[in-house]
């Protein structure tokens, strides 16, 4: 199963959620180390980062910083 991260790591600090693919900083480390945990973790991205995207937050790559 693919990773999920697209290398942007900014998070929500509200819901400590990644703007960039929707896991939390804990969810990243058990995505290396727990790959039975990962179908769950996937599920829940799309949610998150459609409730951050409802709040007025960039994600995905709307969310990587410029310059």
């Amino acid at each position: 199963m693919a990773n999920p991260c697209i290398d942007i790591c900014r998070y929500d600090d509200e819901r400590g959620w990644c703007l960039g693919c929707g896991m939390t900083r804990h969810e990243k480390k058990l995505w290396k180390k727990e790959k039975p945990a990962r179908p769950a973790i996937r599920d829940a991205l799309p949610g998150r980062l459609a409730a951050l995207a409802a709040v007025g937050l960039p994600t995905g790559k709307a969310a990587k910083r410029r310059k």
